[in-house]
């Protein structure tokens, strides 16, 4: 394999909402479709309601998964009375990628002003398996997809991305 050659990982996706289905998950939809066009292989994907424990539960597995590499979480990390993906995952990080959260609300920033500051996007690491929490609209994830993720997780990315400090992509 040449440097040319990207290097597809194991991704996880879950969507946390307490009214997304299967049905309506447009944000879940986007980032499986995202990342399997950039060539990196859908290992598995939920939908799990607002729940500290469920949160915890199913990102646990994962990152247990040599099989998975990144695992990108949609939806609960606002402010609403349920909202608690933060308080979830940041627990299960072995470091936290902070530039993530920083970088996303600077760009949202562009597109919705100043309610960006109402995210609490956030990235990290877990026993060699990147994670990254981001709202749940659609256009968000496609702001972090398109603008970070894509790149972030992409072998070819210079000067630096995250394949190379990741677990499950050999």
């Amino acid at each position: 394999m040449s440097d040319d050659d990207p290097i597809g990982l194991g991704i996880a996706v879950l969507t946390v909402s307490d009214t997304r289905s299967e049905d309506n998950d447009t944000s879940g939809d986007f980032l499986c479709e995202a990342a399997v066009a950039a060539g990196h292989q859908l290992i598995e994907r939920q939908i799990v309601k607002d729940d500290i424990y469920q949160i915890r539960a199913v990102i646990s597995a994962w990152i247990a998964d040599a099989n998975v590499a990144a695992v990108l979480v949609t939806g609960g990390t606002g402010f609403s009375g349920r909202d608690s993906t933060p308080e979830a995952v940041a627990p299960l990080f072995d470091k936290q990628i902070e530039g993530f959260g920083e970088l996303f609300r600077f760009l949202s920033y562009e597109e919705i002003g100043s309610s960006t500051i109402q995210s609490r996007a956030l990235g990290g690491f877990a026993n060699s398996t990147v994670i990254f929490c981001m709202p749940g609209s659609t256009g968000a994830c496609k702001t972090a997809w398109n603008r970070i993720l894509s790149e972030q997780l992409d072998s070819r990315h210079k000067p630096c991305n995250y394949v190379g400090v990741l677990g499950g992509h050999e």
